[in-house]
């Protein structure tokens, strides 16, 4: 079975990666989904920023979950 995974990516990245990796994730335009995580953080007083730091630490780059990238 080939389960999906979270990461960053390496190539469509602005700052981390994170929008990227959650666009591949959900096989989304990585445009809309930055458009949405500005929107998050406006109408969250912040919340969508906190958010993404945190990911940005945590999660991890795509070459550590599928070797060869």
């Amino acid at each position: 079975m080939n389960e999906k995974k979270l990461y960053k990516s390496s190539t469509d990245k602005k700052l981390a990666g994170v929008c990227g990796g959650v666009a591949e994730y959900f096989n989304m335009d990585p445009s809309l989904v930055r458009l949405l995580w500005v929107v998050l953080t406006v109408v969250s007083f912040s919340l969508g920023f906190w958010v993404y730091l945190i990911a940005a630490i945590i999660l991890p780059r795509k070459s550590d979950v599928y070797p060869g990238y």
